[in-house]
This record gives structure tokens, C-alpha cells and sequence, in this order.
């Protein structure tokens, strides 16, 4: 229906360039007439000869075909230009939105539901006829093209919710006029006005609607096609009449190229769950494959719940805010069988929170959940918990999984937040448990799911502490909230997940008497022989249990030798250690960012330049054959995460002449990333292409370094870009830069920043002058293992205050933190 619209502005536009074409042509007939009379009244003047005359009416006519032949050309490729550079365009240059509301106090009617029904035709002419009036009457009015409803349904709330589509024709030059907070504001504008004035189009013609249901988003071409093609099968109405009963959603698809949707309806006063229990699919970048979920019944961006973008083995729920879900799946491969499978159900709206007295005794005694756990949280819901201990020496410990609060600053709480007696704290997510104690025997909670996505199920332990001795005698309090044993401070592991046992510990004494697998990590089988005896580098291949400081070989068997990976000894039984590595080679040889010079050509083979919209704007490292490491935060924003927006340029000296060019496939971000602190920065990077092997010499991945990975302060290590030299420069060099700097103390970097996580390490001179800076950012540190010579990718650079400024060194994401995180994504990295 839409597109039939859109056709007729099309052809309305077509006939007004035609006859304005067809009123030059009558022009010329004209012309032609006032000649052909003039031939006539010569017919009658003075006879001349007969030679000259049959020579003057051939040189006439002659110049007459030639003339109309010339216009007939001249329209042609008007007519031509005209539909290349106008009328072809116009379909480029229509952005559509995607938008829904509230209209209260109006009953919904069942015919609603049918899209052919004369209840649904009236309500819709009228909303579109209203729709079209507000922008026709506004500063948009020579954009404007039409509106169309989409569907009428029920809601929780009561009234009618109506969700609908809108069409701008913007040309290019104009296109940030027609914003898509610009296109809300004229729609809530008009609504406000109708509070004062009950005749004013905003009024909806006695339709009072709520403003704070209001929202418009820019939408896919492709989606308003998909969705309102007249003919299309691909579009799917589904209720949950039976509250309870399991409804059945397997989808097999073989050669889908388009987008499919499915809405799910529920009875009024309930919730859709829907289940997914697995998907069948390419993983690609959530742009050509994708299975996509949202709490509307339209795909309006700000509404997606959950986007799924690779193939899924195991059971995941999501339960929306209303009474309807919409599923989007999207395929433009038709090659291969693609299979979804899950079932959609009605639940009832469920209550979170409520009052809890706990026992006379100290110890965790029960959970809370956050709604509809285990299944994901719908936004914007809310608990409230009132505890109460029995006595005043008793405060209340809560006990996270993969979860930790922090004070909530100025910035606002991506992942939801809490307020705990009067005081905010935001929530993000983390590999290992915290507990937070409330030194109170009331304690008031009240927690906020996340404002548009849905939430991860929590569960959280409760229990009694004694507020005078949170941890027991002989027992080490961590930042993490955690109590381990005294004897575990300054062993060289960290127990507490936050490394607060292992900061401002004095240095460690060599105990070369002891068996290996109890002296200091800092001296045990870390390659350099630290005892006279050598005492300290035994039997560091024999299998024991398995630490944070042990080496992990493919059969599940550790050794205390730390970096034990690539270093050209078969260490492991299965000779995993020695495995793929093939890495961290380089042809060039030196001599011998901020402070930097000019590297020599090929002389960091795995050096990447990422650039965004024809931009240098990240660094990235080679790990693979197709694969590359870079930062999270590069691709934080929403515009930043698209990856046909980006291209890598690799075996490059100076910008714009590379060896090598490949669009990015897929981004893939740590699911814990944390744009406040930068913890978990790092992103996996899939190429489309992959290089010749012909490339060999300047285009070769850097090794990635095993988990059990020990570096000492102080030691040397490279960082290299083409970032800013100094913090005030306004251009990037040409040239790849190339800076030595030292790991610094972990320390004296939570001293600096303190905001420093077990993933992070600092690097630099502390007294400043070589730093990475912005346009690094992704890019490598370099450490060169001492008895193989391999370059390990140790750290990425990620953010630091200023650039190379004295005191502050660069912080970098710590790559051995994430290797089983790397091998999981990218198994031909080992």
C-alpha cells in the first residue's frame, strides 16, 4: 500500500516534468507553422528561377528535419538527465521513520486486529489523515511525503497504541534538516499544544494522546519495504491467546534473501516470553544476518530488546514490557539451511521486590532476582527490597556473580542502577563475584533494569555481616568484598580478582631451598635462573594443579612453566605449546606516538590502520590469518559499530599505501566492556579478505601471549601508530611511528589512575615523553620474549591522561587476560 503511495508521488512527479517537456515541443510546432505560412506567402510573390527555388525549398526543409531532429535529441536527454539525476533519486533520497503512541481513553476494538476491517480503515484514515496534517502544517511540510499506519493494538496501559510509518523526500543538501529529533519534536510540539488548545491538529481530533508514549526513529529502507509490500509473505501475525501454553516458533529457511517479521500478541494484563533455544546461522556482522528482537510491534531501533548474529546452541529468554514482541529476521544469503527454534508464551506481569526480615546469625540465607529471572529483564522495570536484621551490630552483605556496583558519577548507568539507602550506584558486568556490605540494619533497595536493552538475569545472595569485622581473624579483606586466607597476601597470585592482595607489597625474598612450585612466581620457572642452584627453574614441566599462574596445555594439564607458549621447547606432553606458532617474526631488523620516530618499512609486519568512512581513526594488530585485535571503545558508538563502515590497511609504512586493503566482515566487542572505566577494552575484527601469501614479509600476525603470562616492570617494550606526536598536534603523521617504552609497577599504576582493573597495565616513562596518543588507539605494545625472540602482543592501547605527559603513563588492555576469550572466537588462534 506504501509503495503504491510512493509510486503515484513518483508518477505524479513524472507527468509534472513531462508536460512541462510536452509545452517545448508545442513551442517548436508553433515555430514550425509561422514557417510553413511563411512558405506559402512566398508561393505567391514574384516567380525566380526554378533552380534557385527547388535549391531554397530542399535547403529549408532540410534545415527543418535537422532542427527537429536536434529537439527531439535535446528532449530525449532531457527526459534522460532528468530521470538519472532526479526522478531515479528520489527513491535514494526518502528516509523513512518508524514511530509509535498512546491514544487514551479509547476503547480498542477486536476488528482492529484485521488489517481489511472498516473499523481498522476508518481509525487509520483518520490517524493518517492527522499524522500528515501536523507535518504538512510545519517547517517540514516540502518534505513530507505520507504516513501509514501499520497496526492498532491493545495495551497494558489501556486506549489504542498506534504504531506507524512516515516518509520523507529529503534531498541530499537537506538531509540534516530532517533529524530525527527534529521529526519528534514537531509531533510532541503539536501534541503539547492541543493541551491548551482541545482544536488544534495535535489534539488528534479528540484522540487525546500521550506524549511520554511518543517515539520516532529513523528506520531501514529495507524494513518499510519488507513490511509493507502488498504482496508479501514474509510478514506474520501470531497471539498467545492460551496464557501458559507453549507456542511453537521454528522457522527453517533455505533461500530467504529479505527480511521476515513476526509479531507476537498477547491478551491484555500479560507479557510475551519468547524462548530461543537455538539458531542456525552464518555469524556475520547483524547487518546482512541477523535475528533481532523488539519490544514494539514495528522495528524501531530504540526499542530492539536483544540482536542474535551467529549460531546459538543454547536455551536464551526475553519477556517484553507489554503485550507484544516483534521478531526480525534478516538474510541476504541464500545459500545453506538457516534454522530458528523457540516457543513464545503469555505470562502474567510479574512483581519484583518486597520486605525481608533476615535470621539472628551471620551468613548468606537466601536470593534475590531481578524480574522474570532466569530470563532476561525487560527495560525500564524496578524492584524495591526492605531489609531488616535483627540487631544493630548486623549489616547486610549482598553477594554478586559476574557482577559489581561502583559509585554512580556524572555520567549515567548503562547496565542499570541502584540506590541503596539513599545512595546511587551503577551496575556492570565482570568475570568473576563481589560482595557489597551495607554497614546498616535497614536497608532500603530499590534497583532500575536497563533503560533500553533487556537485562541480564541477576541473582543476588543476601545474609548478615558483623559490621565491626567484616572477615574473620586471619583473613585478608578485598576490595572485591571477598576474605581469603592472610597467607595468600603477596604470593604473586591474585586471589582477590581486583589484585588488591598483590598492591604495595615489598619485594620478594628467593626462597631457593623450596620446591619450585612454592617459591615466588616472581623467580618460579620464569625463564631466568634467579638461584645460584637454578633451583628456581625445575621441573617446571611436570604436571600440577592448575592457577592463575599455571600454563594451560591443550589436554587440560598444567605446568609451572609461565610462558611456556611459543618459545621454540616442547614443554607440554602433547606438544600443544608448540602450536601455530608461525607468529611474531620480523623480517626487518632495526637499528636502534609521542616521542616516537619513523619505523622502518616492514619492520612491524602486524601493524593494522583501521579507517572509518575513509578516516584513520584506530590501530589494530594481525593474530591470524583474517583476523585481527583492536579496542572496544573504537567501536563503542552505535555508527561505530557498523562494520561496512570500516576498512583495514595492512603492510603499511605511510598512510594511504598499503599493501593491502580488506573491508571489515564482522566486529565482535567483549560483552563486559565498560565505557566508564574501560575495563574489558578489547574487540576481535573479522576480514572479508584475506592477504596473499605473497605478502608474507610485510604482513604477518604477532603471537598471542598464553594467560599464565609473566612480565616484569621495567621491561622494554614497543608501541606503534600513526597517532598524534604530541598531544597538541592537529595532523597524524604519514609516517608509522615507533616508541620504546617500560612496564611500569601495577602499583604505582592504581597509584595514577586508580581505577586500574587486573586487565589493565601501564606502560610508558614516568618521566613522561613517550606515550601513545589519540589515533593509537587499538594499536599494539610489542614485547619481545627473550629466549625465542618472538614478539608477543601484549597490551592494546587504550586511554591514558593526556599524552606523554610526566607521572602518567598509557594504560593498556592486557591481552593474556583475554586469551581463552581470543581462542573461543578465533579457534585458529592458539
Amino acid at each position: 500500500m506504501a509503495s503504491n503511495e510512493t509510486e503515484k508521488t513518483s508518477k505524479t512527479e513524472d507527468n509534472i516534468s513531462v508536460s512541462s517537456i510536452s509545452l517545448n515541443i508545442s513551442a517548436i510546432e508553433k515555430k514550425l507553422a509561422r514557417i510553413n505560412h511563411r512558405r506559402k506567402d512566398k508561393k505567391n510573390s514574384k516567380p525566380k528561377r526554378k533552380d534557385a527555388k527547388e535549391t531554397t525549398f530542399w535547403t529549408l526543409t532540410n534545415k527543418i528535419i535537422l532542427f527537429t531532429v536536434l529537439v527531439f535529441i535535446i528532449v530525449l536527454l532531457t527526459w534522460t538527465l532528468l530521470w538519472i539525476f532526479i526522478l531515479r533519486r528520489e527513491d535514494n533520497d526518502f528516509l523513512y521513520f518508524a514511530g509509535l503512541f498512546r491514544v487514551a481513553n479509547t476503547e480498542f476494538l477486536s476488528e482492529y486486529r484485521e488489517k481489511g476491517s472498516e473499523e481498522f480503515v476508518s481509525m487509520s484514515q483518520n490517524l493518517q489523515h492527522v499524522v500528515s496534517k501536523v507535518y504538512k502544517m510545519s517547517t517540514f511540510s516540502k518534505l513530507y511525503q505520507q504516513s501509514l499506519i501499520s497496526d492498532l493494538s491493545n495495551n497494558n496501559n489501556g486506549g489504542i497504541l498506534v504504531h506507524f510509518w512516515m516518509v520523507f523526500s529529503v534531498p541530499e543538501a537537506k538531509g540534516q534538516f530532517a533529524c530525527e529529533d527534529c521529526v519528534s519534536a514537531i509531533f510532541k510540539n503539536s501534541i503539547q499544544t492541543s493541551l491548551v488548545n482541545r482544536t488544534s491538529v495535535g489534539y488528534l481530533l479528540g484522540l487525546p494522546v500521550d506524549i511520554d508514549s511518543v517515539v520516532i526513529n529513523v528506520a531501514l529502507r529495507s524494513d518499510y519495504i519488507s513490511a509493507t509490500r502488498m504482496d508479501s509473505k514474509c510478514v506474520h501475525d501470531m497471539y498467545a491467546d492460551h496464557p501458559g501454553h507453549h507456542f511453537p516458533l521454528n522457522l527453517s529457511v533455505t533461500s530467504v534473501s529479505g527480511t521476515c517479521f513476526f509479531k507476537l500478541i498477547a491478551l491484555m494484563g500479560h507479557v510475551i516470553r519468547l524462548s530461543i533455544t537455538a539458531v542456525q546461522t552464518e555469524a556475520e556482522d547483524c547487518i546482512s544476518d541477523s535475528l533481532i528482537i523488539y519490544d514494539a510491534l514495528m522495528p524501531i531501533r530504540s526499542k530492539i530488546l536483544y540482536k542474535i548474529c551467529k549460531p546459538m546452541d543454547s536455551s536464551i529468554s526475553f519477556v517484553s514490557t507489554d503485550n507484544f514482541l516483534l521478531i526480525s529476521y534478516k538474510s541476504t544469503k541464500t545459500m545453506g539451511a538457516k534454522k530458528i527454534s523457540g516457543y513464545f508464551e503469555a505470562v502474567s506481569q510479574e512483581e519484583c521486590g518486597g520486605t525481608i526480615l533476615t535470621k539472628n546469625r551471620t551468613g548468606f540465607e537466601g536470593t534475590i532476582r531481578s524480574p522474570y529471572s532466569p530470563s532476561f529483564s525487560p527495560p525500564k522495570c524496578t524492584c524495591t527490597w526492605y531489609f531488616k536484621t535483627p540487631s544493630e551490630k548486623l549489616g547486610l552483605a549482598l553477594t554478586f556473580y559476574n557482577y559489581a556496583l561502583k559509585e554512580k558519577g556524572i555520567e549515567g548507568c548503562s547496565l542499570g542502577w541502584w540506590k541503596i539507602n539513599e545512595n546511587m550506584y551503577c551496575g556492570y558486568f565482570l568475570d568473576h563475584k563481589t560482595i557489597f556490605y551495607v554497614a546498616s540494619s535497614q536497608v532500603n533497595i530499590k534497583f532500575y533494569c536497563n533503560f533500553q536493552l533487556a537485562g541480564k538475569p541477576l541473582a543476588v545472595d543476601y545474609g548478615n555481616y558483623n559490621i565491626s569485622q567484616v572477615c574473620p581473624d586471619g583473613y585478608f579483606s578485598c576490595l572485591t568484598g571477598l576474605c581469603i586466607p592472610q597467607s595468600q597476601q603477596c604470593d604473586g597470585r591474585d586471589d582477590c580478582y581486583d589484585e588488591s592482595d598483590e598492591l604495595f607489597c615489598s619485594f620478594p625474598k628467593k626462597n631457593c631451598n623450596a620446591p619450585t612450585h612454592l617459591q615466588h612466581p616472581h623467580f618460579a620457572c620464569n625463564g631466568i635462573k634467579d638461584c645460584e642452584n637454578g633451583s628456581d627453574e625445575m621441573n617446571c614441566t611436570q604436571s600440577i594443579p592448575c592457577s592463575s599462574i599455571t600454563y594451560v596445555c591443550q589436554n587440560n594439564l598444567c605446568i609451572l612453566k609461565q610462558n611456556a607458549k611459543c618459545d621454540g621447547i616442547q614443554d607440554c606432553l602433547d606438544g600443544s605449546d608448540e602450536l601455530n606458532c608461525g607468529c611474531g617474526s620480523k623480517m626487518y631488523v632495526a637499528n636502534r606516538i609521542v616521542g616516537g620516530t619513523d619505523a622502518g618499512e616492514g619492520e612491524w609486519p602486524w601493524q593494522v590502520s583501521l579507517h572509518f568512512g575513509g578516516t584513520a581513526y584506530c590501530g589494530a594488530s594481525v593474530i591470524s590469518k583474517g583476523w585481527l585485535l583492536s579496542a572496544a571503545h573504537c567501536f563503542h558508538a552505535d555508527r561505530m559499530s557498523d562494520p561496512t563502515q570500516w576498512k583495514a590497511y595492512l603492510g603499511m609504512h605511510s598512510q594511504g599505501h598499503a599493501r593491502f586493503i580488506s573491508d571489515i566482515k564482522r566486529i565482535i566487542v567483549h560483552e563486559y566492556y565498560n565505557a566508564q572505566n574501560f575495563d574489558y577494552d578489547i574487540a576481535i575484527l573479522q576480514l572479508k579478505s584475506t592477504w596473499p601469501d605473497t605478502m608474507s614479509s610485510v604482513i604477518q600476525p604477532i603471537c598471542i601471549p598464553s594467560q599464565s603470562q609473566y612480565i616484569r616492570s621495567g621491561e622494554k617494550c614497543w608501541v606503534t601508530g600513526w597517532g598524534r606526536r604530541q598531544e597538541t598536534d592537529d595532523k597524524e603523521p604519514s609516517i608509522l611511528q615507533e616508541a620504546e617504552v617500560e612496564l611500569v609497577n601495577q602499583t604505582i599504576c592504581h597509584l595514577t589512575y586508580g581505577l586500574i582493573t587486573p586487565r589493565m597495565i601501564c606502560a610508558g616513562l614516568m618521566s613522561g615523553k613517550k606515550d601513545a596518543c589519540k589515533g593509537d588507539s587499538g594499536g599494539p605494545l610489542s614485547c619481545q620474549e627473550r629466549g625465542s625472540g618472538k614478539w608477543f602482543l601484549t597490551g592494546i592501547v587504550s586511554f591514558g591522561y593526556g599524552c606523554g605527559k610526566p607521572n602518567f603513563p598509557g594504560v593498556y588492555t592486557r591481552v593474556s587476560k583475554f586469551t581463552p576469550w581470543i581462542q573461543k572466537n578465533v579457534p585458529s588462534v592458539v
